[in-house]
């Protein structure tokens, strides 16, 4: 039997930024990942599907793991990896459960000869769960009213002075005395949610250390030596508020699915892998450039008034070229644009027109 783990059957590749020590190209590349007892293999993807031979595998024995990583500000959805001859990998999952659940299981192969530690892992991972009405949009808004929220101040550690910032405990307080956290375990629970979704981000050393210290439980630190401030991004979130366009608009949708699929381009017709993200209200399907630092999209679409359908797999279809390999599925605009678009397998095809078919 093949020792294969399958983090729900993985359907959908990681990225991975091959950097650091021991690599020579800093560029992010498509791969598909495949998680075994000890070694996490990674392949090469043409045409959304993975290409044997492995391109490389990453050996789990001695490895350490931080989720999040925060050492890229634009990129919240990190997991890095750290061999035992410190060589580093980054790798870049689709959504944060897709980024928790893939944590999850490499932290339980790392830990593998350790029950106790993968025992500890499973009720770290079910002792909480954020209740439906919190916000974490709305807990951050309310940590900058001027009245009731938090007050960044000048604060000294290590001889070293950091502006604007506040301590972990001050914040444990906040969230219990404002009714977000019922104990400090909840709050501290709450407060690493927040730095997970980039919304706060540590200063100085104490607090930097628990971050990058591999451990997923309680990075967050509550305590009065270890130092916060709110992520430059929130400030970005309130300026495009205030400067509402078409694009906002398009992108203020909820988010109901994301995924890696490889799309045709109009003009190459060449076959690349796209991070696509699916919103309602207002309908639109977003694909985004996997390779690019910034989270912008670079093409999209209004799903009303749109055609969705599968595409058979006997023989290529007129308007399809290049590395075909099944799967196919078309969507047709409003305006009669073609897109052609290849999932990993028919069972996510199936789940990708399900989805749009409801928003059309």
């Amino acid at each position: 039997m093949d020792s294969m783990v399958l983090l729900r059957a993985p359907k959908l590749p990681c990225l991975v930024g091959l950097a650091r020590q021991g690599h020579i190209v800093h560029n992010w590349k498509a791969r598909w990942f495949v998680l075994r007892q000890n070694t996490l293999l990674y392949y090469k993807l043409e045409g959304g599907r993975k290409v044997n031979p492995p391109k490389g595998q990453i050996l789990l024995d001695g490895c350490t793991i931080t989720c999040p990583c925060l050492e890229y500000e634009n990129r919240p959805l990190l997991i890095k990896l750290k061999t035992r001859t410190s060589t580093e990998y980054f790798l870049e999952a689709c959504s944060r459960e897709d980024r928790d659940a893939w944590a999850f299981e490499i932290t339980g192969a790392i830990h593998a000869g350790q029950p106790g530690k993968v025992q500890q892992l499973h009720i770290q991972r079910n002792s909480f769960k954020l209740t439906p009405h919190i916000s974490l949009h709305g807990i951050v808004d309310k940590m900058h009213d001027s009245g009731s929220g938090i007050r960044p101040s000048p604060n000294l550690e290590q001889g070293s002075t950091y502006k604007k910032t506040f301590n972990g405990s001050s914040l444990v307080d906040w969230l219990i005395s404002n009714g977000f956290a019922a104990n400090r375990l909840e709050a501290v629970t709450l407060a690493s949610m927040l730095l997970e979704e980039n919304f706060l981000k540590p200063v100085g050393a104490r607090s930097t250390g628990a971050v990058r210290s591999g451990d997923l439980a309680e990075q967050f630190l509550d305590d009065s030596t270890a130092l916060y401030t709110f992520a430059e991004s929130y400030k970005t979130k309130i300026s495009l508020r205030e400067d509402i366009n078409l694009s906002t608009m398009e992108l203020s949708g909820t988010v109901i699915k994301q995924g890696y699929l490889a799309k045709q381009g109009h003009k190459r017709k060449n076959w690349k892998v796209r991070r696509f993200v699916l919103r309602k209200e207002p309908a639109f399907l977003h694909y985004y450039d996997p390779s690019k630092e910034e989270n912008r999209p670079v093409g999209g679409f209004s799903l009303r008034g749109s055609l969705v359908s599968a595409l058979e797999d006997n023989g290529v279809p007129t308007g399809v070229k290049g590395n075909v390999q099944g799967n196919l599925f078309k969507v047709i605009t409003k305006d009669d644009t073609h897109y052609y678009i290849q999932a990993s397998s028919k069972a996510e095809r199936a789940e990708w027109i399900e989805a749009i078919k409801k928003l059309t």
